[in-house]
């Protein structure tokens, strides 16, 4: 069944640098007992923001934060860059960040705030820079008992670390992306039916919002992705929707494709297509 389609482009917006910070999310990510929010971070000028931490565990618990570099492969994987490979746009994020403290403890149900700002130089060209704040568990020392049995081999024992990474990124003077929807069809996959589609991206900026495939005359969405995010290393990102049986019998006639801001950001449509299916 496949979709004939036009692209609408439409400017993801632009930032000047001012006196004023914004988060770009106000959800929570928790892994293990951490609680973290936002999860997503846009600071766009000089004044700072917090971000916080709770632990929903019965324990207390110690962590790290530290800051990493990730780049996003165009199936929208997040990838680790050592700091060695880091090119010139991602050594100047490492270096505007600045955070405290580093090792936090938190005492079960006590939230507490990491503090985190951007210090531009002077001579950092306009543009968009993005690291991404990781926070990992230090494991708790364990007893030994004073009773050592006869070593017979080698014994391993593998502690997992939990923790949470979030993306922070800095706006600098104006930055723009255009931004269209392409190709989007009903494929074959591993488990069945699916929509694939790309989303191309031009510019300096990231985009991040809600994607939906709407049919007219029906108020809810055949489909829905929340959290998509397109970041300046792509110029194209690819995206893959398993269809159930219902799901699939709706993918009929007309229908639209929107990406929009995330709804807590405004909800301004960023780019959008018009589909029929034969």
């Amino acid at each position: 069944m496949p979709f004939n389609s036009f692209g609408k482009f439409v400017k993801a917006g632009a930032a000047a640098l001012s006196i004023c910070a914004s988060t770009f999310a106000v959800s929570a990510q928790a892994q293990g007992d951490l609680l973290v929010a936002p999860t997503r971070v846009v600071l766009d000028g000089s004044r700072g923001t917090e971000v916080i931490l709770s632990n929903i565990g019965s324990e207390e618990a110690t962590y790290r934060i530290g800051l990493e570099l990730r780049r996003m492969l165009d199936n929208g994987r997040l990838v680790p860059v050592e700091k060695a490979e880091a090119n010139a746009a991602e050594e100047a994020a490492l270096d505007m960040i600045r955070y405290a403290p580093r090792r936090i403890t938190l005492p079960p149900g006590q939230p507490q705030a990491v503090r985190l700002a951007a210090r531009p130089g002077a001579d950092l060209a306009d543009g968009e820079y993005r690291v991404h704040m990781s926070f990992k568990a230090i494991p708790k020392p364990r007893e030994v008992s004073g009773e050592v049995a006869p070593i017979q081999g080698v014994s391993i024992q593998l502690i997992p670390i939990y923790g949470v990474t979030i993306p922070i990124i800095v706006r600098h003077g104006r930055v723009e992306a255009q931004v269209a929807i392409n190709q989007p069809r009903i494929v074959e996959g591993d488990k069945g039916p699916e929509l694939a589609l790309s989303i191309s991206r031009a510019g300096d900026s990231s985009t991040y919002g809600v994607l939906s495939v709407m049919k007219p005359g029906e108020a809810d969405p055949l489909v829905e992705l929340r959290g998509v995010a397109v970041y300046p290393e792509l110029d194209e990102r690819q995206l893959r929707v398993q269809l159930t049986p219902a799901e699939l019998a709706r993918f009929s006639g007309q229908l639209r494709i929107e990406y929009r801001e995330m709804p807590e950001n405004g909800g301004g449509l960023i780019a959008a297509v018009d589909s029929f299916v034969g």
